[in-house]
């Protein structure tokens, strides 16, 4: 706290500091001979309170805290006058005087009064701090709903909160036309991603997901008022002048328009497989641009193929890939196909292989042609290059990871099902992506983390609800949740019995253990 004392009559200062000193020894405080001098001290001592004489040479204390109140409007002041006068109340009224002191006054009077404005004061910084704080924390919130609004649609990913409530909290209601561009990006940079994703979400312009891989997927929301094409150039253009103004060469892929959330992972798929054969100089392309149609028997193919992989990537087996891919590529000759529509097909099977891969948290860079192949011969030759580069990367993981993740996973949320458990901290425990993890609880034990951590907090209310002390809504916290009656839903739908009704049941068969034996007790005695 810093308070300025304000009067032309130095043992005026003098006495009035003395008091407050003795009073309020944490306070700093200086003084000021006259109005102009307070504007100047004011200006590098930024006092909290300032107690303004009002008749002094010069400019009075009046038009003091006048021209104060404009540089510094959440100063508190109280007037020191030997006039007690109705027109100087209203003026000080008027510029929101908290409080006036009579000369001469008691050294009661003075620290009474200057130390409710202090305390007002007080009151009034620790409200700040605290919206402060829940600006901070909102902020913070707001961007992993972001993210996770972004992760839900393009990946596989489980989480604790519903998709439509995360719209709702972030209050940026999607277009009814959506389109996805992905950053292919050559070096990751925090800073930079927090720099466009701030730049995005501030102008509204769509969803930011995280980095995965060598990428960075956005969700755009379409703006009716341009055409696509121009909205999403202007789009690309924002972020590759960031991107160039950190000397980074990044390049853009862009999907075409879908019109419902549901649909916009097509939108992702293409804008990665807009990439096919873009030239060195291109910075953005348009998958419309390259896209070649291909007929149903070849997506038939190419469909089933993909799910054969990716199942054949879960159960940690790689060895077929290169087979199978060079045999896709066989068929594609052998129908006649072009080159660059085969090299579509390879590049489509190799995105969803590294996409696999990235959910289980390999974090490779998206498989990409360093050029458009002229021949087949190429198209081999290239295909194996980044065939190697995948299977390489692969066994390298296999080779590290240990085998007890999902002990280590267990033990993590059971010791810790009291905090704010997410998938991107357990990812952090283990190394693993959090796609991965949500996917390997699924497989490994049938049920999601989100389940699985639920169980655990269950199990420790179970517990304390045994305490007659403990309130239901200190148990609540004390296992997790911060909500009372969400905790209660929560509890009655795993064990089919509200908090109250459990901790009843539990005290109630506890009574009549008690009384049985009791009863044994006296039967024994009657019998001795």
């Amino acid at each position: 706290m810093k308070l300025l004392i304000v009067d032309d009559e130095q043992i005026e200062r003098e006495g009035m500091e003395a008091i407050l000193k003795k009073a309020f020894p944490e306070v700093i405080i200086k003084q000021a001979k006259n109005g102009y001098e307070s504007i100047q001290i004011a200006k590098s001592f930024h006092p909290d309170l300032v107690l303004m004489d009002i008749k002094m040479p010069g400019i009075s204390g009046l038009e003091a805290i006048e021209k104060l109140l404009q540089d510094f409007p959440e100063m508190k002041f109280i007037l020191v006058t030997a006039y007690d006068t109705f027109d100087f109340a209203r003026q000080a009224i008027r510029l929101g005087v908290k409080d006036y002191l009579l000369k001469p006054s008691k050294a009661r009077e003075i620290t009474e009064t200057v130390g409710n404005v202090l305390l007002e004061i007080k009151e009034e910084k620790q409200k700040k701090e605290e919206a402060k704080r829940e600006r901070e924390t909102l902020e913070k919130t707001l961007a992993l709903a972001e993210t996770d609004i972004v992760t839900q649609l393009l990946f596989d990913h489980v989480h604790e909160v519903h998709i439509d409530y995360l719209v709702e909290m972030l209050g940026m209601k999607p277009s009814n036309e959506l389109f996805v561009m992905t950053v292919l990006v050559n070096k990751q940079d925090i800073h930079i991603y927090k720099e466009i994703k701030e730049n995005i979400r501030t102008e509204g312009l769509g969803w930011v997901g995280p980095y995965n891989g060598n990428q960075i997927p956005i969700i755009a929301f379409r703006d009716k008022k341009h055409s696509f094409r121009f909205q999403a150039v202007s789009l690309a253009k924002k972020i590759l002048e960031i991107a160039s103004f950190h000397k980074q060469n990044w390049i853009i892929g862009i999907g075409r328009v879908c019109r419902t959330l549901s649909d916009v992972r097509k939108s992702y798929r293409e804008s990665l497989l807009a990439f096919v054969g873009s030239k060195p100089n291109v910075k953005y392309q348009f998958y419309s641009d390259v896209h070649l149609l291909k007929d149903s028997y070849t997506r038939t193919i190419l469909k089933k193929l993909e799910k054969e992989l990716q199942k054949q990537l879960h159960k940690g087996d790689i060895h077929p890939f290169r087979e199978r891919i060079m045999e896709l590529i066989q068929h594609y000759e052998m129908e006649g196909k072009s080159c660059l529509e085969a090299q579509q097909g390879v590049l489509e099977i190799l995105w969803v292989i590294s996409s696999t891969m990235n959910e289980m948290g390999l974090n490779i860079d998206t498989p990409r042609f360093s050029f458009q192949t002229e021949n087949y011969r190429q198209l081999r030759t290239e295909t194996g290059v980044l065939l190697d580069q995948l299977i390489q990367t692969f066994k390298e993981y296999f080779k590290q990871m240990e085998a007890d993740t999902i002990q280590k996973l267990q033990k993590y949320i059971e010791e810790h099902s009291h905090e704010n458990i997410s998938l991107e901290i357990l990812s952090e425990r283990v190394g693993l992506s959090p796609i991965y993890i949500s996917r390997i609880f699924k497989e490994r034990l049938g049920v999601n983390y989100i389940d699985f951590l639920t169980e655990c907090r269950i199990e420790k209310a179970k517990k304390l609800l045994r305490d007659p002390d403990k309130s239901i809504k200190e148990i609540a916290i004390d296992v997790g949740y911060h909500e009372p009656n969400y905790f209660s839903k929560v509890f009655k739908k795993v064990t089919s019995q509200s908090p109250k009704e459990y901790r009843h049941s539990f005290f109630h068969k506890v009574m009549d253990r008690d009384k049985v034996t009791e009863k044994r007790r006296n039967d024994d005695e009657v019998f001795v």
